[in-house]
Protein backbone atom coordinates (compact mmCIF):
# COMPACT_ATOMS: atom_id res chain seq x y z
CA UNK A 1 0.00 0.00 0.00
CA UNK A 2 1.20 3.51 -0.83
CA UNK A 3 0.26 5.24 2.43
CA UNK A 4 0.41 4.57 6.16
CA UNK A 5 -3.03 6.06 6.77
CA UNK A 6 -5.87 7.70 4.86
CA UNK A 7 -7.74 10.62 6.44
CA UNK A 8 -11.22 11.04 4.98
CA UNK A 9 -13.76 13.72 5.84
CA UNK A 10 -13.85 17.23 7.20
CA UNK A 11 -11.25 19.80 6.12
CA UNK A 12 -11.58 23.33 7.51
CA UNK A 13 -9.61 26.57 7.47
CA UNK A 14 -9.47 27.94 11.02
CA UNK A 15 -8.86 31.63 11.74
CA UNK A 16 -7.91 31.88 15.40
CA UNK A 17 -7.22 34.80 17.70
CA UNK A 18 -6.16 34.89 21.35
CA UNK A 19 -6.76 35.90 24.04
CA UNK A 20 -10.30 37.17 23.45
CA UNK A 21 -12.03 38.26 26.64
CA UNK A 22 -14.87 40.12 24.91
CA UNK A 23 -16.08 41.25 21.50
CA UNK A 24 -15.72 45.06 21.20
CA UNK A 25 -18.84 47.20 21.15
CA UNK A 26 -19.95 48.91 17.91
CA UNK A 27 -16.97 49.26 15.55
CA UNK A 28 -14.33 49.47 18.25
CA UNK A 29 -11.05 47.56 18.32
CA UNK A 30 -9.55 45.26 20.96
CA UNK A 31 -5.89 44.31 20.69
CA UNK A 32 -4.90 40.66 21.10
CA UNK A 33 -1.59 38.81 21.15
CA UNK A 34 -1.86 36.37 18.28
CA UNK A 35 -3.79 35.49 15.11
CA UNK A 36 -3.18 32.31 13.11
CA UNK A 37 -4.51 30.46 10.09
CA UNK A 38 -4.47 26.65 10.31
CA UNK A 39 -5.86 23.61 8.55
CA UNK A 40 -8.32 21.97 10.92
CA UNK A 41 -11.27 19.61 11.00
CA UNK A 42 -11.54 16.05 12.21
CA UNK A 43 -9.70 14.87 9.10
CA UNK A 44 -7.68 17.99 8.23
CA UNK A 45 -6.22 18.67 11.65
CA UNK A 46 -5.55 14.98 12.18
CA UNK A 47 -3.76 14.39 8.89
CA UNK A 48 -1.32 17.26 9.45
CA UNK A 49 -0.46 16.09 12.97
CA UNK A 50 -0.04 12.53 11.68
CA UNK A 51 2.32 13.75 8.96
CA UNK A 52 4.34 15.68 11.54
CA UNK A 53 4.52 12.45 13.56
CA UNK A 54 6.13 10.73 10.58
CA UNK A 55 3.25 9.00 8.78
CA UNK A 56 2.93 8.89 5.02
CA UNK A 57 -0.55 10.36 4.97
CA UNK A 58 -3.27 10.70 2.33
CA UNK A 59 -5.76 13.58 2.57
CA UNK A 60 -9.27 12.83 1.26
CA UNK A 61 -11.74 15.70 1.46
CA UNK A 62 -12.99 18.81 -0.30
CA UNK A 63 -12.23 22.51 -0.55
CA UNK A 64 -13.95 25.24 -2.55
CA UNK A 65 -12.62 27.43 -5.33
CA UNK A 66 -11.57 30.37 -3.15
CA UNK A 67 -8.41 31.75 -1.57
CA UNK A 68 -9.03 29.63 1.53
CA UNK A 69 -8.70 26.51 -0.61
CA UNK A 70 -5.29 27.69 -1.83
CA UNK A 71 -4.10 27.99 1.76
CA UNK A 72 -5.48 24.60 2.81
CA UNK A 73 -3.85 22.73 -0.09
CA UNK A 74 -0.58 24.63 0.23
CA UNK A 75 -0.38 23.86 3.95
CA UNK A 76 -1.13 20.17 3.49
CA UNK A 77 1.61 19.93 0.88
CA UNK A 78 4.01 21.89 3.10
CA UNK A 79 3.81 19.13 5.70
CA UNK A 80 4.24 16.38 3.13
CA UNK A 81 0.60 15.24 2.98
CA UNK A 82 -0.52 13.72 -0.33
CA UNK A 83 -3.35 15.87 -1.74
CA UNK A 84 -4.15 14.04 -5.00
CA UNK A 85 -7.46 12.80 -3.52
CA UNK A 86 -8.59 16.26 -2.37
CA UNK A 87 -11.58 17.56 -4.36
CA UNK A 88 -11.80 21.21 -5.38
CA UNK A 89 -15.49 22.05 -5.83
CA UNK A 90 -16.46 25.09 -7.88
CA UNK A 91 -19.14 27.51 -6.77
CA UNK A 92 -18.86 26.87 -3.02
CA UNK A 93 -16.59 28.28 -0.30
CA UNK A 94 -14.04 26.25 1.59
CA UNK A 95 -15.36 25.20 4.99
CA UNK A 96 -14.02 27.66 7.55
CA UNK A 97 -14.29 28.75 11.18
CA UNK A 98 -13.49 31.86 13.17
CA UNK A 99 -12.45 30.97 16.72
CA UNK A 100 -12.18 33.51 19.51
CA UNK A 101 -9.94 31.75 22.01
CA UNK A 102 -10.62 32.77 25.58
CA UNK A 103 -7.90 33.15 28.22
CA UNK A 104 -8.90 29.79 29.74
CA UNK A 105 -8.56 27.98 26.39
CA UNK A 106 -12.27 27.80 25.52
CA UNK A 107 -12.97 28.53 21.85
CA UNK A 108 -16.46 29.62 20.79
CA UNK A 109 -16.66 29.27 17.02
CA UNK A 110 -18.45 30.74 14.01
CA UNK A 111 -18.53 28.24 11.13
CA UNK A 112 -19.29 28.24 7.40
CA UNK A 113 -20.11 24.66 6.35
CA UNK A 114 -19.02 25.10 2.72
CA UNK A 115 -17.33 22.46 0.58
CA UNK A 116 -17.41 19.65 3.12
CA UNK A 117 -21.17 19.44 2.68
CA UNK A 118 -20.58 18.69 -1.03
CA UNK A 119 -17.88 16.06 -0.49
CA UNK A 120 -18.50 12.42 -1.37
CA UNK A 121 -16.40 9.35 -2.12
CA UNK A 122 -17.50 7.51 -5.23
CA UNK A 123 -17.28 3.73 -5.34
CA UNK A 124 -14.82 4.10 -8.20
CA UNK A 125 -12.45 5.97 -5.84
CA UNK A 126 -12.26 3.22 -3.22
CA UNK A 127 -9.01 1.78 -4.56
CA UNK A 128 -7.32 5.14 -4.18
CA UNK A 129 -8.76 6.37 -0.87
CA UNK A 130 -8.45 2.99 0.88
CA UNK A 131 -4.82 2.51 -0.19
CA UNK A 132 -3.59 2.42 3.42
CA UNK A 133 -3.76 -0.08 6.30
CA UNK A 134 -5.47 2.49 8.55
CA UNK A 135 -8.52 4.46 7.40
CA UNK A 136 -9.75 7.39 9.51
CA UNK A 137 -13.18 8.94 8.94
CA UNK A 138 -13.56 12.30 10.65
CA UNK A 139 -16.44 14.74 10.79
CA UNK A 140 -19.63 12.65 10.66
CA UNK A 141 -22.55 15.02 11.08
CA UNK A 142 -20.93 17.81 9.06
CA UNK A 143 -20.55 15.88 5.78
CA UNK A 144 -24.01 16.14 4.26
CA UNK A 145 -23.42 14.08 1.09
CA UNK A 146 -21.13 11.48 2.65
CA UNK A 147 -23.07 11.08 5.89
CA UNK A 148 -25.48 8.16 6.19
CA UNK A 149 -25.40 5.11 3.92
CA UNK A 150 -22.46 6.45 1.89
CA UNK A 151 -20.29 6.41 5.03
CA UNK A 152 -21.59 2.98 6.02
CA UNK A 153 -20.61 1.66 2.58
CA UNK A 154 -17.17 3.28 2.78
CA UNK A 155 -16.29 1.86 6.20
CA UNK A 156 -17.76 -1.54 5.36
CA UNK A 157 -15.57 -1.71 2.25
CA UNK A 158 -12.54 -0.64 4.26
CA UNK A 159 -13.15 -3.45 6.74
CA UNK A 160 -13.81 -5.92 3.90
CA UNK A 161 -10.35 -5.06 2.58
CA UNK A 162 -8.80 -5.69 6.00
CA UNK A 163 -8.20 -2.07 6.94
CA UNK A 164 -8.17 -0.83 10.54
CA UNK A 165 -10.88 1.84 10.81
CA UNK A 166 -11.09 4.79 13.18
CA UNK A 167 -13.97 7.26 13.58
CA UNK A 168 -14.22 10.69 15.17
CA UNK A 169 -16.85 13.42 15.15
CA UNK A 170 -17.14 17.19 15.40
CA UNK A 171 -19.86 19.08 17.25
CA UNK A 172 -21.99 15.94 17.40
CA UNK A 173 -25.11 15.76 19.54
CA UNK A 174 -28.23 13.65 20.01
CA UNK A 175 -29.46 14.53 16.51
CA UNK A 176 -26.32 12.93 15.06
CA UNK A 177 -27.05 9.50 16.56
CA UNK A 178 -28.88 8.19 13.49
CA UNK A 179 -25.73 8.87 11.42
CA UNK A 180 -23.21 7.52 13.92
CA UNK A 181 -24.77 4.31 15.25
CA UNK A 182 -25.02 2.46 11.88
CA UNK A 183 -21.28 3.05 11.35
CA UNK A 184 -20.13 1.35 14.53
CA UNK A 185 -20.32 -2.23 13.27
CA UNK A 186 -17.58 -1.23 10.80
CA UNK A 187 -15.38 0.71 13.27
CA UNK A 188 -12.36 -0.65 15.12
CA UNK A 189 -11.77 2.46 17.25
CA UNK A 190 -14.53 4.99 17.97
CA UNK A 191 -12.79 8.13 19.29
CA UNK A 192 -15.15 10.98 20.23
CA UNK A 193 -14.85 13.38 23.13
CA UNK A 194 -16.72 12.36 26.25
CA UNK A 195 -19.09 15.29 25.72
CA UNK A 196 -20.03 14.01 22.27
CA UNK A 197 -20.25 10.44 23.53
CA UNK A 198 -22.65 11.50 26.28
CA UNK A 199 -24.76 13.75 24.06
CA UNK A 200 -25.29 11.05 21.44
CA UNK A 201 -25.91 8.16 23.82
CA UNK A 202 -27.79 9.96 26.57
CA UNK A 203 -25.54 8.14 29.07
CA UNK A 204 -23.30 9.75 31.69
CA UNK A 205 -19.67 8.86 32.26
CA UNK A 206 -17.19 6.95 30.11
CA UNK A 207 -18.08 3.52 31.47
CA UNK A 208 -21.78 3.83 30.64
CA UNK A 209 -21.04 5.41 27.26
CA UNK A 210 -18.63 2.62 26.37
CA UNK A 211 -21.20 -0.04 27.16
CA UNK A 212 -23.68 1.77 24.90
CA UNK A 213 -21.35 2.02 21.89
CA UNK A 214 -19.85 -1.44 22.28
CA UNK A 215 -23.41 -2.71 22.42
CA UNK A 216 -24.07 -0.98 19.09
CA UNK A 217 -21.18 -2.76 17.39
CA UNK A 218 -17.98 -0.78 17.97
CA UNK A 219 -14.92 -2.97 18.56
CA UNK A 220 -13.37 -0.41 20.91
CA UNK A 221 -14.05 3.07 22.27
CA UNK A 222 -11.38 5.64 23.06
CA UNK A 223 -12.88 8.70 24.75
CA UNK A 224 -10.94 11.92 25.30
CA UNK A 225 -11.82 13.32 28.73
CA UNK A 226 -10.16 16.73 28.54
CA UNK A 227 -8.33 17.46 31.78
CA UNK A 228 -9.24 14.00 33.07
CA UNK A 229 -7.24 12.14 30.42
CA UNK A 230 -8.58 9.33 28.26
CA UNK A 231 -10.62 6.14 28.65
CA UNK A 232 -10.32 2.97 26.58
CA UNK A 233 -12.85 0.14 26.44
CA UNK A 234 -12.75 -2.95 24.23
CA UNK A 235 -15.47 -5.49 23.64
CA UNK A 236 -13.10 -8.17 25.00
CA UNK A 237 -13.51 -6.58 28.44
CA UNK A 238 -10.32 -4.49 28.50
CA UNK A 239 -10.76 -1.18 30.34
CA UNK A 240 -7.93 1.37 30.73
CA UNK A 241 -7.83 4.92 32.11
CA UNK A 242 -4.95 7.17 31.12
CA UNK A 243 -4.37 10.38 33.11
CA UNK A 244 -3.86 13.76 31.48
CA UNK A 245 -0.52 15.51 31.46
CA UNK A 246 0.01 18.55 33.66
CA UNK A 247 0.37 21.50 31.28
CA UNK A 248 -0.46 25.19 31.02
CA UNK A 249 -3.31 25.27 28.51
CA UNK A 250 -3.16 27.97 25.83
CA UNK A 251 -5.81 26.70 23.38
CA UNK A 252 -7.73 23.43 23.24
CA UNK A 253 -8.49 23.71 19.50
CA UNK A 254 -7.53 20.47 17.77
CA UNK A 255 -6.61 18.52 20.89
CA UNK A 256 -8.98 15.72 19.91
CA UNK A 257 -7.55 15.69 16.38
CA UNK A 258 -4.03 15.48 17.81
CA UNK A 259 -5.08 12.63 20.09
CA UNK A 260 -6.44 10.80 17.04
CA UNK A 261 -3.20 11.40 15.14
CA UNK A 262 -1.15 10.15 18.07
CA UNK A 263 -3.27 7.04 18.50
CA UNK A 264 -3.20 6.27 14.77
CA UNK A 265 0.58 6.71 14.79
CA UNK A 266 0.78 4.33 17.72
CA UNK A 267 -1.31 1.79 15.80
CA UNK A 268 1.00 2.17 12.82
CA UNK A 269 4.03 1.57 15.03
CA UNK A 270 2.32 -1.32 16.87
CA UNK A 271 2.74 0.17 20.34
CA UNK A 272 1.11 -1.61 23.26
CA UNK A 273 -2.21 -0.21 24.49
CA UNK A 274 -0.98 1.80 27.47
CA UNK A 275 1.87 3.34 25.46
CA UNK A 276 -0.55 4.13 22.64
CA UNK A 277 -2.81 6.04 25.02
CA UNK A 278 0.15 7.89 26.59
CA UNK A 279 1.52 8.82 23.16
CA UNK A 280 -1.89 10.07 22.03
CA UNK A 281 -2.22 12.05 25.27
CA UNK A 282 1.22 13.58 24.73
CA UNK A 283 0.24 14.61 21.20
CA UNK A 284 -2.88 16.33 22.50
CA UNK A 285 -0.96 17.99 25.34
CA UNK A 286 1.55 19.47 22.92
CA UNK A 287 -1.21 20.98 20.78
CA UNK A 288 -2.86 22.52 23.85
CA UNK A 289 0.33 24.50 24.60
CA UNK A 290 -0.04 26.70 21.50
CA UNK A 291 -2.62 28.34 19.25
CA UNK A 292 -4.31 26.19 16.62
CA UNK A 293 -4.75 22.53 15.79
CA UNK A 294 -1.16 22.02 14.58
CA UNK A 295 0.60 23.76 17.47
CA UNK A 296 3.21 22.03 19.61
CA UNK A 297 3.80 18.84 17.65
CA UNK A 298 7.24 18.83 16.01
CA UNK A 299 8.12 15.22 15.29
CA UNK A 300 7.67 11.64 16.44
CA UNK A 301 10.89 11.79 18.46
CA UNK A 302 9.94 15.02 20.23
CA UNK A 303 6.51 13.64 21.09
CA UNK A 304 8.07 10.46 22.48
CA UNK A 305 10.37 12.60 24.63
CA UNK A 306 7.37 14.59 25.82
CA UNK A 307 5.50 11.39 26.67
CA UNK A 308 8.41 10.18 28.80
CA UNK A 309 9.20 13.43 30.60
CA UNK A 310 6.04 15.51 30.97
CA UNK A 311 4.47 15.11 34.41
CA UNK A 312 0.97 13.66 34.65
CA UNK A 313 -1.79 15.03 36.80
CA UNK A 314 -1.95 13.55 40.28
Amino acid sequence: MRYDASFIGLYILDVLGRPVSRIPDRGNVEFIDEIRLTVAGTAGGTVIDAAKLGLKALAVGAVGDDEKADFVLMTLEKFGVETAAMQRISGVPTSASILNVRPNGDRPALHVRGASDHFDVADADYDRVLDAPIVHLGGTGLLSRLDGQRSVNLLAEARRRGRTTTLDLLAANASTAHLVLPLLAHVDYFMPSIEEAQDISGRLGPEACAEFYLGHGASACVFTLGGDGAYFAHRDGTRVRSPAYAIDVVDTTGCGDAFDAGFITALHRKMDLETSLRFAQASAALVATGLGSDAGIRSFEHTMETMRNLPVKG
